[in-house]
C-alpha cells in the first residue's frame, strides 16, 4: 500500500489560544480536502484545558493561585477532563482524515498510545496501556495524556507528554479527573534533562511507522490565522 503524506508543522513554544485556533483553521481546510494531514507539534506557555467531559471543581487552584502562576484556563472542545500544559512537555495535534486509514477511534486512540510507547521505548522506559483509562503509564504514573476530538472522520486535538515537564503544576488539579494515580515525566523516570528535540525527532519517526505515513516538514513557522492555504499544500 502506497504510503500517505502528513505535513509537520513544528512551532516551538506558543500559546494555547492561538494554537486552538490554527487547529480550526487546519481541520476546515482537510475537511474540504483543500489540504493533506497534518501534524502540529509544539510546547505550550503554561495551561490548563478542561474537556466536554471534564469538571471545574478538578481545578484546585483558586483564581488568585492561577493569576500568581500566570496560568490561564479554557473550557476545550476535546474528549476528557482537566489536565496541564507547560514548557518541557511535546504536545502533538495530528489533524488527518481517518477515512484514509480505518473508521476506528478507539483504534485510532491505541495507535497514539503506541507512537509514545515506542518512543519511551528508545529511552529505556517501558510505557504501558492502560485498559480503564486513555494514555500512557510508567509504573503507574500517566506519562502521557492524550484528548481527540473527532467529527465528520476528521481529528483535532491529540496528545501530551511530559518530558522536561514542572510536575508541581498537577498538583493544583485532578489530572484527568483521576484521583488514585499520579504524573511522572521521562526527566523524573530517568533522573535527568532530556534533550526536547531528540524525543520530537523519535515521535515523529514513530508517528510515521505506525500511520505508515512519510513526514515532510512545513518550513514556515506561523500562528493563528492562515492567511494562505497554499503554504501547507
Amino acid at each position: 500500500m502506497k504510503s500517505k503524506t502528513v505535513k509537520l508543522l513544528s512551532l516551538g513554544i506558543t500559546d494555547f489560544y492561538d494554537i486552538w485556533n490554527l487547529q480550526k483553521e487546519i481541520f476546515s481546510l482537510r475537511k474540504e480536502n483543500q489540504i493533506e494531514d497534518v501534524l502540529i507539534l509544539t510546547e505550550h506557555n503554561s495551561v490548563y484545558t478542561i474537556g466536554r467531559n471534564g469538571s471545574e471543581t478538578h481545578l484546585l487552584a483558586n483564581e488568585s493561585e492561577l493569576k500568581i502562576d500566570g496560568i490561564n484556563t479554557y473550557n476545550i472542545d476535546r474528549g476528557g477532563d482537566i489536565t496541564f500544559h507547560g514548557i518541557g512537555q511535546i504536545v502533538g495535534y495530528p489533524i488527518l482524515n481517518l477515512e484514509n486509514y480505518y473508521l476506528d477511534i478507539h483504534k485510532y486512540l491505541r495507535d497514539i498510545e503506541e507512537v509514545i510507547i515506542l518512543t519511551l521505548k528508545y529511552f529505556d522506559i517501558q510505557g504501558k496501556k492502560d485498559s480503564d483509562f486513555t494514555g500512557v503509564w510508567v509504573e503507574g504514573n500517566k506519562i502521557a495524556a492524550i484528548g481527540i476530538k473527532v467529527k465528520s472522520w476528521i481529528t483535532m486535538h491529540g496528545f501530551a507528554l511530559n518530558v522536561n515537564t514542572n510536575l508541581n503544576h498537577f498538583e493544583k488539579i485532578i489530572p484527568c479527573g483521576i484521583f488514585h494515580k499520579g504524573v511522572t515525566s521521562i526527566e523524573k523516570v530517568l533522573n535527568k534533562k532530556i534533550n526536547l528535540s531528540e524525543v520530537q525527532k523519535k515521535l515523529v519517526e514513530n508517528f510515521s511507522r505506525v500511520f505508515n505515513v512519510k513526514i515532510e516538514e512545513i518550513k514556515e513557522e506561523f500562528i493563528g490565522r492562515l492567511n494562505n492555504k497554499l503554504q501547507l499544500t
